[in-house]
């Protein structure tokens, strides 16, 4: 089987659906398949150079090609006339398209040029059909669908969800779709070993960043975004320094798309009793951002809405356990199987789970050892690929 899969950036600054898309990919090649990834050389928009990368002929990847196109003429969106032309002409030398956002004018273009080619396509909102998120620029969304996305929905073959969640609340605008469930992967590190902060991984992300060795690691790591909750958890630790609670904050993150707000919360932190307790990283990756995941004691996302959370579900992997909120739509998984804690959006109640967390060490240690039982018999690559093969396989055979 040919397949396509088309996302307007991979670059790693955009978080986790990039991640996602290339883990796929590869999974996908390990079954079998062959995968060509459509996206553009955007790489934030805050000013970074494009990628530097090849630009409008395959580059070969873990057993799977990527194709890179300029962003042009609108580099902001993340748009490419160039890579509509190319999906126009060799559309249909491929069996299925996978594409990635909604709201995304490369997407939705993507989406016209395979109905007209006749080529079978999936949709994955990423989150973007949650009532949430469509509040943000409610007007212009409405004319959006309108015009495009909501032909784009009745279109595809079907509708990719990674949580039962988000299937349930995402909004389809009168259409009738065929739904996907199913999860997002994580790659485990070779060695985790579900400790969750123990040993020389601690001992070198301390030295790195010079953090206090004798205090417990408490981690964010994700796009420093509105939704992500950080006006709750910032208030929360800081309650907890005034309850003398023993801790050191880590921010891990970046938002290349609202350099304004991380502005803001850097700010924050810096005029707050949190900023002789808090090391902020920017974006990490690579065995940098292994060794933080391994280092830390506890993950915290208190999103106020979230339709899958790589991040969560790379820290249940390593072997953390999680305190998110339950707008994080794997919260039902973690609840159930003790990978961590969970609650309201409320300052109140994210302080007691802190706090309940942070005095208990051997919970910790239980619920990280849970957490990475469960990440790695329900997130592994290897079995969501088989899932989406036999999908693909099912629309063509339809």
């Amino acid at each position: 089987m040919k397949v396509l899969q088309i996302i307007p950036s991979i670059s790693l600054v955009y978080g986790g659906p990039s991640q996602m898309v290339m883990g796929l990919a590869a999974a996908l090649a390990r079954e079998g398949e062959k995968v060509t990834i459509l996206t553009t050389d955007s790489n934030g928009d805050s000013g970074q150079a494009p990628l530097d990368i090849p630009l409008n002929c395959p580059v070969q990847q873990d057993g799977y090609e990527i194709i890179y196109f300029r962003c042009a003429p609108f580099r902001r969106y993340k748009f490419s006339l160039d890579l509509l032309r190319w999906l126009k002409v060799h559309a249909q030398e491929f069996d299925v398209a996978h594409i990635h956002a909604l709201f995304s004018p490369v997407s939705s273009a993507a989406a016209t040029v395979c109905r007209q080619q006749k080529l079978p396509y999936i949709l994955r909102p990423l989150g973007t059909l949650d009532p949430s998120d469509l509040r943000k620029k409610r007007q212009l969304k409405q004319l959006y669908v309108q015009l495009i996305e909501r032909r784009n929905l009745a279109g595809a073959a079907a509708i990719h969800f990674t949580s039962d969640q988000e299937a349930k609340i995402s909004e389809r605008f009168g259409v009738v779709t065929q739904d996907w469930v199913i999860p997002l992967g994580v790659v485990p590190r070779e060695g985790d070993g579900g400790m969750g902060g123990w040993g020389d991984e601690k001992n070198q992300v301390y030295g790195h960043w010079g953090i206090p060795a004798d205090k417990p690691l408490v981690l964010f790591m994700s796009r420093i975004d509105p939704k992500k909750g950080l006006d709750l958890l910032i208030p929360a630790l800081e309650k907890l320094l005034v309850a003398g609670c023993n801790f050191h904050f880590v921010l891990a993150g970046t938002n290349p798309q609202d350099p304004d707000y991380e502005e803001k919360i850097k700010s924050q932190i810096a005029n707050s009793p949190l900023r002789s307790h808090t090391t902020i990283t920017g974006f990490v990756s690579g065995e940098l951002k292994a060794s933080l995941l391994q280092a830390a004691d506890l993950f915290v996302l208190p999103s106020y809405y979230e339709n899958f959370g790589i991040a969560v579900a790379e820290a249940m992997v390593a072997g953390i356990p999680v305190v998110i909120s339950d707008q994080v739509h794997i919260w039902q998984q973690v609840h159930d199987s003790e990978s961590g804690w969970v609650g309201a959006t409320d300052v109140s109640e994210l302080v007691e789970l802190l706090q309940a967390a942070l005095q208990n060490p051997q919970e910790r240690q239980r619920r990280g050892l849970n957490a990475q039982k469960y990440a790695l018999q329900h997130f592994s690559w290897g079995a969501i690929a088989r899932q989406i093969v036999s999908a693909y396989q099912q629309i063509l055979t339809n």
